[in-house]
């Protein structure tokens, strides 16, 4: 499984692929950007982004609008992880079509279970 993490922040972007290394997943690539991320999404294949919320350049809401609005790109699973828990912006994500959601701070279990729920329903 071929994996893109996007995140701004070096180390949250290091902490998640660790964790990710840890559940055995090796196949990672990064991003700093929504922008970055969706250069990355045209030029090679992913099955699964995981992409922070608040980013510069393309935040993750429309990172994910850009991947939905995409045929090619449309049915890649988006985990957003975010430390917003305020209902309207919730409900916007969810509205753009989020997989799922990791509310930081979170754990390896945490991203386990996301992880297993998302894959374990195809």
């Amino acid at each position: 499984m071929k994996i893109l993490v996007v995140d701004d922040m070096p180390l949250m972007r290091h902490v998640l692929i660790n964790m990710l290394r840890r559940l055995e997943y090796s196949d990672i690539v990064e991003a700093t950007n929504g922008l970055q991320a969706l250069a990355f999404l045209r030029n090679q294949h992913f099955d699964l982004v995981i992409t922070d919320l608040h980013m510069p350049k393309m935040d993750g809401v429309n990172l994910l609008a850009n991947i939905r609005k995409d045929k090619a790109l449309a049915d890649i699973p988006v985990l957003m992880v975010t430390c917003e828990d305020g209902t309207d912006k919730v409900k916007q994500i969810i509205a753009a079509k989020v997989s799922g959601f990791i509310v930081k701070p979170f754990n390896m279990n945490i991203l386990s279970s996301q992880l297993k729920r998302l894959f374990l329903n195809d």
